[in-house]
């Protein structure tokens, strides 16, 4: 994408600034009409198109050629020329996009000028958009529980392909950094990775979004789908979608085209789709309020992204990554986390998942010492046994109104079920830590009712029902 195409009737004229150009070190392709000019487009587009107003003899003149160029390859910097030129045209063209526009006869050093400033707008614009893409948000998958693995592994199968991604799990679980990762780890990688934010974008505005627009006073404005032309699109909480916009969606996906609102004009597009969700879309058929064929459509690879009590394991690993992170990001103190507060994150409940610990770490940074280990005093809500006096807890009231046999029993059990799942339901590490030995506890935990069994390719410890005792 280094050369320039010269499109011009004239072959005099496109032969002069051909000979001009590779003097100055550029490599040139020419095109003698509007057929020419698309069949080098589609081969492989220019650096830069310096383009005629007026075509003999072709199908379509200068301002089609540009909307045409502009809608399947915007990135291509196109100079206008023409030996008629008047403001009109010169507007007409900016509006569609032109770079500029200059009225022959021209002048050989201004045109070097206008060309130079265009290649080099056209490199800025492009190391822009890889410098976003790859300082927007991290791609680090960080973990090694089983339920990690199981992921990770799933997400290195899809790379590979080009099949469409549904991410399922509860919000902040990390599905866009699955996502992200599918991106960096595909043959994409170099192409954009934009995010369609569903719940965010107002019904009413969403097509005009998503598809873009064209108006006569404002030109061509691309839109999210077109931005993510060559690269990965993200369809974020994909149940958030307008029911009309659905069936649009739906179209584009079977034909890889639309119209942008107010053009007519079809635009191209070659896109990899990803979407996640919160929700069950298959309820959201049920009650009619998301497409069944689209469900088919992006449901093609179904990946399920762990919550943070299912990988407990990784706990410590996430919370050294996050410290190292804003030590970097915003100079916070690089401390390590101690063993009671490492024990106190592994135990404690997060319904907001991994976003949720991130920034409880990041509090933790920001309003604790310069150095030293992290204390679980320091942890939000992990310090209330050290307000009561030295060497007690406090009793919950539930626990407080039993009988010592019973409030014992009690105790025992949600105090193994809470290490059991803190180890992944691994019982020997489990054993090594409460200080008993492994028959003892599988003892104990028989006694307890307490059992354990894989969901989702993860170990969980949890109370026998009644009629599990009896089958026993």
């Amino acid at each position: 994408m280094g050369d320039i195409l010269i499109v011009d009737d004239e072959r005099d004229i496109r032969e002069l600034i051909s000979d001009i150009l590779k003097d100055e070190g550029f490599e040139t392709r020419l095109a003698a009409n509007s057929e020419d000019a698309m069949a080098e487009m589609n081969k492989e587009p220019p650096g830069l198109m310096i383009l005629d107003i007026w075509l003999k003899d072709s199908r379509m003149d200068g301002i089609d050629i540009l909307k045409a160029v502009k809608r399947d390859n915007p990135g291509v910097p196109i100079i206008i020329i023409s030996g008629h030129g008047n403001i009109e045209i010169a507007v007409a063209a900016i509006k569609q996009g032109a770079y500029d526009f200059i009225e022959k006869p021209f002048n050989i050093d201004q045109l070097m000028v206008v060309i130079t400033r265009a290649m080099e707008t056209s490199r800025l614009r492009r190391e822009n958009s890889e410098l976003r893409r790859k300082d927007v948000t991290t791609t680090d998958m960080i973990g090694s529980s089983p339920a990690f693995r199981t992921l990770k592994s799933q997400l290195d199968k899809v790379t590979k392909s080009n099949g469409r991604v549904m991410l399922t799990g509860p919000s902040g679980s990390g599905k866009e950094i699955a996502a992200r990762y599918v991106h960096a780890n595909s043959s994409r990688a170099e192409g954009p990775f934009v995010t369609v934010n569903s719940a965010s974008i107002e019904p009413d505005r969403m097509e005009e979004v998503l598809f873009g627009r064209e108006s006569t006073g404002r030109g061509i404005e691309p839109g999210l789908l077109e931005q993510a032309h060559g690269g990965v699109i993200f369809f974020d909480e994909i149940a958030d979608m307008p029911n009309g916009t659905q069936s649009k969606i739906l179209r584009v996906l079977t034909e890889q085209q639309f119209q942008r609102v107010g053009g007519a004009d079809l635009v191209r597009v070659d896109l990899r789709v990803v979407s996640s969700t919160t929700r069950s879309l298959e309820a959201e058929v049920d009650a009619g309020t998301f497409r069944q064929e689209l469900f088919h459509r992006l449901n093609v690879v179904p990946i399920d992204v762990p919550s943070l009590s299912e990988r407990r394991e990784d706990v410590p690993e996430l919370a050294s990554h996050f410290i190292e992170a804003f030590n970097k990001s915003q100079g916070l103190p690089l401390r390590a986390l101690s063993e009671e507060a490492i024990a106190m994150l592994q135990t404690m409940a997060w319904p907001g998942n991994v976003r949720q610990l991130k920034n409880v770490i990041e509090r933790v940074l920001i309003l604790g010492a310069d150095k030293g280990d992290i204390a679980a005093s320091e942890i939000p809500g992990g310090g209330e046994a050290e307000e009561q006096e030295q060497g007690r807890v406090v009793l919950s009231g539930s626990l407080a109104t039993l009988p010592l046999r019973e409030a014992r029993e009690l105790f025992e059990r949600e105090y193994l079920l809470t290490q059991i799942n803190r180890f992944g339901g691994n019982i020997s590490r489990t054993a090594n830590f409460v200080g008993m030995e492994r028959s003892a506890l599988h003892r104990k935990l028989k006694s307890l009712n307490v059992v354990t069994s894989s969901r989702s390719g993860v170990r969980v410890a949890t109370v026998a029902e009644e009629d599990e005792e009896e089958n026993a």
